[in-house]
């Protein structure tokens, strides 16, 4: 014996709301684990190796892909209930059009979002400075990216907004500089040892990429200002200055030349 059951057609329009909702409810809810999933499944298709800052910038902004699909997915399944394929499509067509002419800068940051994915600017942990804020890189999403300062802050920038960035944690080399301050009877004796100590630090201070350069700083008087500008590994300028400053005095007083 079969039951049938007649239901209006309000109530089955509203169980197919409510099932619709759902699902978009489900993309919601899940999509940090589908975000992180597709990260993965992107990361074993990378020829390189991923960092984990990386795979945590994939999936973020992955999570923010599934919850906008899921959302307009949703919207449009409802709509579909209550007009034709043909008037759908019209009226999609018509509110791309004006969504396109009012949300500019939604659709903007949208679009930078989806190029942070391939082009790698920055991942989060990093530190960099965009927008004129400095800080670390907490979570990149879709349409923003968060930027916690170094005083605490939380600074939420649109990501159409961004067009300059400066990513500290990539950085090739870091830069010492040191002023040494001598006698003008001092001076080429001091610029030629200069020159020969150059070639001769790289191998006895670790940290110097390559010789160092010596610029002449003022015209010369009384007294004369030479600067040394070199090239340390990257994160080691702070370490390599105290120790390219005792290896200078310490060659200096071997000449017997002094610092003003």
């Amino acid at each position: 014996m079969v039951f049938e059951i007649d239901m209006p057609a309000w109530a089955i329009t509203a169980i197919w709301i409510a099932l619709f909702l759902f699902l978009a409810t489900l993309g919601v809810r899940f999509s940090e684990r589908i975000g992180r999933r597709i990260a993965r499944i992107y990361k074993n298709r990378e020829r390189q190796p991923l960092t984990l800052e990386r795979q945590m910038t994939l999936g973020s902004i992955f999570a923010g892909t599934v919850r906008l699909f899921s959302l307009t997915a949703a919207l449009l399944a409802i709509l579909a209930l209550f007009v034709s394929i043909e008037s759908l499509v019209w009226m999609v067509g018509l509110f791309s059009a004006a969504f396109g002419l009012g949300a500019r800068p939604f659709i903007s940051d949208i679009l930078t979002g989806f190029t942070f994915i391939t082009e790698n600017t920055f991942s989060v942990g990093e530190k960099v400075e965009m927008l004129g804020v400095s800080g670390v890189v907490e979570k990149v999403q879709l349409r923003t990216t968060r930027l916690r300062a170094p005083s605490g802050e939380l600074y939420i920038l649109p990501n159409g907004d961004i067009r300059t960035i400066r990513n500290f944690s990539r950085g090739k080399f870091s830069q010492v500089k040191v002023t040494l301050r001598i006698h003008s009877s001092d001076y080429d004796q001091a610029l030629s040892l200069l020159d020969n100590l150059g070639q001769e630090a790289v191998s006895i201070l670790p940290n110097l990429i390559e010789p160092w350069k010596v610029l002449s700083e003022g015209e010369l008087g009384e007294r004369a200002a030479l600067v040394i500008v070199a090239k340390a590994r990257f994160g080691k300028g702070a370490d390599m200055t105290p120790r390219l400053e005792a290896l200078v005095q310490q060659r200096f007083a071997e000449a017997q030349i002094d610092l003003v």
